[in-house]
């Protein structure tokens, strides 16, 4: 009897069922965006209007919004219109049901079930293991891309997802994504002194037009996935690494013995080179001792406790100094709404602190840096697990 490897059943990818699910998907976040809510006041027709384009194959990627975010450091965003990414969310709700399938146990980002959590605890598991419960020595080696998205080679990400892919609509808007280029229609929303704080190394304004992903795209996220399983696979595969974790760009590989370590960085580098044409940044690549402490994906891991990143903590910081900024004026009246924006903000921050060792911490913040917020955002309980609005 024959069998069919990756045999993808026939499907009306554009119908509308399924732009309608991408869309509420899309509608959760960016709700309260202008472009969303025009786009809702009649959604059904936009919807079927959308699914006409696609399946006619006059759709055209709309204008991003283009702006630099300064902190930690400069970066440029391209954020597609609302269209765009209701778009983007149906494609990702079909490719990931194929890719899926393909990725390592021990790739985190942008997956479901997975994500940094998920990463800090396989890993803390692997610690144990390796060191014989912390009794032994034990090494890690840490490395990143260079200037990752902007690297990305478009020809090589195309070819990568024309393997797998034999749907014929999937291809096409595949097509259409990875080589749009947003730097010819955007709308500009940062001063544009800004930008020249923007190495052109990373700017999609300066690099080559075969290559770069926008930052800021769900799509881009996942292309990152497929682009970087090649190495996942060689790392499993041709070099029989036991204890491998990707996040995006950010590779850890534990090991208990450093030599070893050394020799799969150079392999790692040849790979990436060779096959994949980016390179490993030349200042970010470490071995050292797990005892020293592992920063991962927003975490300090350490031998018998986790501790959170001290930038993500200045983040939450500077913050809660800019929304204390609000009652400066003493005439100013906050809305029910801000606050319920700045709780969410600040619930996700806690929510990522529960995850460590950081009751003292999160008390201290509390005390210290909440100020005026006390009046009308307070403890949900004493382990200051999350916040909820005073009555209000």
């Amino acid at each position: 009897m024959k069998t069919h490897k990756n045999k993808q059943p026939k499907q009306d990818l554009f119908s509308f069922k399924n732009l309608l699910k991408a869309y509420y998907q899309c509608r959760k976040r960016k709700r309260k965006t202008i472009n969303a809510s025009k786009f809702e006041l009649d959604f059904e027709n936009e919807l079927l209007k959308l699914e006409k384009e696609l399946k006619d194959k006059t759709y055209k990627i709309g204008n991003s919004i283009c702006f630099v975010v300064t902190y930690p450091t400069p970066r440029e965003i391209f954020a597609a219109d609302f269209k765009d990414r209701i778009v983007h969310h149906l494609f990702i709700n079909h490719i990931e049901k194929i890719w899926n399938k393909k990725f390592i146990h021990h790739s985190y980002a942008c997956r479901k079930n997975k994500g940094a959590h998920e990463a800090v605890k396989d890993l803390r598991k692997t610690l144990r293991k390796t060191s014989c419960n912390f009794s032994c020595p034990a090494y890690y080696l840490q490395v990143d891309i260079s200037a990752f998205f902007m690297s990305l080679k478009k020809d090589i990400l195309f070819s990568l997802i024309s393997k797998h892919l034999k749907n014929p609509q999937l291809l096409w808007l595949a097509k259409q994504i990875i080589f749009h280029d947003p730097t010819k229609d955007f709308y500009c929303k940062s001063d544009k002194k800004l930008f020249e704080l923007i190495p052109d190394h990373k700017s999609l304004f300066k690099v080559s037009k075969r290559q770069g992903l926008p930052i800021g795209n769900l799509t881009s996220q996942f292309f990152a996935n497929i682009y970087m399983n090649e190495l996942d696979q060689f790392a499993k595969h041709n070099l029989k690494i036991k204890y491998y974790f990707r996040y995006v760009d950010d590779i850890l590989i534990i090991c208990e013995d450093p030599k070893q370590l050394e020799k799969w960085k150079c392999q790692i580098d040849t790979f990436l080179k060779t096959k994949l044409e980016i390179c490993l940044h030349p200042k970010k690549s470490k071995i050292k001792s797990i005892y020293s402490g592992i920063n991962f994906v927003g975490f300090i891991i350490k031998p018998n406790y986790l501790i959170i990143r001290k930038r993500t903590i200045s983040n939450l910081k500077r913050k809660l100094y800019q929304f204390n900024e609000f009652f400066v004026t003493e005439d100013y009246i906050i809305s029910k709404n801000q606050l319920e924006k700045i709780l969410a903000v600040i619930n996700s921050y806690y929510g990522h602190f529960k995850h460590a060792d950081t009751y003292n911490l999160k008390k201290s913040i509390y005390q210290k840096h909440f100020k005026e917020l006390k009046k009308y955002i307070i403890p949900a309980n004493e382990n200051f697990d999350y916040f909820e609005l005073e009555n209000f």
